[in-house]
């Protein structure tokens, strides 16, 4: 039998099913590797909004980390909602001594605006966890604070991109999902160091249950680099994934719902 890589997710718990570690697990699956979690982060979550975030101590989540990567060879992972200061320095002090690419999502405020990491967190990520991402996937509004500047267009697009690689970042994935432009595509921009910008389009998804986008896509990235796919080709094959699931997304319950990580059974 093929070995089935495994893939693990270091983020926060979504109760309504349609992010974080649910969605990542999810992608996962369907894409045929065994996804595994570590989780920084308890919210009470559904369609409508976040009511309440409870985070354990760093030294327990430093707990699941160190667990899982006696236990498993981990063959890429991912990181996401990781809320403070002291969980980031926990998981990077173990995560530095690991060569498995990590795909890191830089999640700041939830769909519905909710704050979903505190003040100390944003420079603790910048120091930490960037110098050690193959891939930084940040939105806009993400990429403004990480890298102090306005988005305004695609000139300013490729500008923060480039300083986010100063940062550290081996490449960073500039996700257009904010950023308005053409109605028919949307837009992300693939830099790396020492190559030119690569603009990746898929069509553009008119529908209000886009729950948990950005964590589907990081997720499918890292599945596809376990799986052993080039960077660039990581990056399209979760594209199609989240476009596909988008374009049959659903509100299971009320408010916001998420994309359909099962559209592919279809």
């Amino acid at each position: 039998m093929q070995q089935i890589p495994n893939v693990l997710t270091i983020a926060g718990s979504d109760s309504g099913g349609g992010a974080g570690i649910q969605a990542d697990l999810k992608t996962m699956t369907m894409m045929r590797t065994f996804g595994m979690s570590v989780i920084t982060a308890l919210t009470a979550q559904n369609g409508l909004g976040v009511t309440g975030i409870h985070a354990p101590e760093p030294e327990f989540v430093a707990l699941q980390l160190t667990t899982v990567l006696d236990g498993f060879a981990v063959h890429a992972a991912k990181t996401g909602m990781m809320f403070n200061a002291g969980i980031i320095h926990a998981v990077a002090d173990i995560l530095d001594a690991q060569s498995f690419p990590l795909v890191v999502d830089p999640v700041c405020v939830s769909t519905s605006g909710h704050r979903l990491m505190e003040e100390d967190g944003i420079e603790a990520l910048r120091e930490r966890l960037m110098p050690r991402a193959a891939l930084f996937t940040p939105n806009k509004p993400e990429a403004e604070r990480f890298s102090g500047m306005k988005i305004e267009g695609e000139d300013d697009i490729l500008e923060a991109g480039t300083r986010l690689l100063d940062m550290g970042a081996k490449a960073v994935l500039m996700k257009g999902g904010h950023c308005g432009g053409s109605p028919v595509f949307v837009t992300d921009w693939l830099l790396e160091k020492g190559r030119e910008p690569v603009a990746l389009r898929q069509p553009h998804v008119d529908t209000p249950n886009s729950h948990g986008t950005g964590c589907t896509l990081s997720a499918g990235i890292a599945a596809q680099l376990a799986l052993g796919m080039p960077l660039r080709v990581a990056v399209t094959r979760a594209q199609e994934f989240l476009n596909l699931a988008l374009r049959h997304s659903f509100a299971p319950g009320k408010g916001h719902g998420p994309c359909n990580h099962m559209a592919g059974l279809k």
